[in-house]
């Protein structure tokens, strides 16, 4: 197992400075993994997204699904014994590719028939979350 450095990591440092957490005290238990009611659609669980984060693997991080697909129901953050809030990681991970404008939904791919049947509300969250 690779040791962290956080004074390498610029990725821990950009989460931390978003979200305010320290991804850096995970220490890999797998407790948020088992509360994600979303791993089957995941491509990294949260545990590896986490230790990705911790190795700075920036690419990896930036360009996975996992935080995209991830609902917020705080049921990982519940759970931590390390109160690592992994919504808030999430969210900041989100930020940064929106960041690196790689945006995850194109409003303009979307049809004016799908348009005038989704809900407005899901509409205007949706971009707001997923477009930079």
């Amino acid at each position: 197992m690779r040791k962290i450095d956080p004074k390498k990591s610029d990725l821990i440092r950009k989460i931390k400075e978003i979200s305010g957490e320290d991804v850096g005290m995970c220490f890999q238990c797998g407790t948020c993994t088992a509360a994600c009611p979303n791993t089957s659609e995941v491509d990294l669980l949260p545990r590896q997204l986490i230790r990705h984060a911790q190795l700075g693997l920036k690419d990896e991080v930036l360009n996975a699904k996992t935080p995209w697909i991830c609902a917020s129901c705080l049921s990982c953050t519940a759970r931590c014994p390390r109160g690592v809030d992994l919504a808030k990681v999430m969210e900041a991970v989100r930020l940064l590719a929106l960041r690196e404008n790689v945006d995850y939904v194109n409003p303009r791919a979307l049809s004016k028939e799908r348009v005038k049947g989704l809900p407005q509300v899901a509409l205007i969250s949706s971009f707001r979350k997923h477009t930079a």
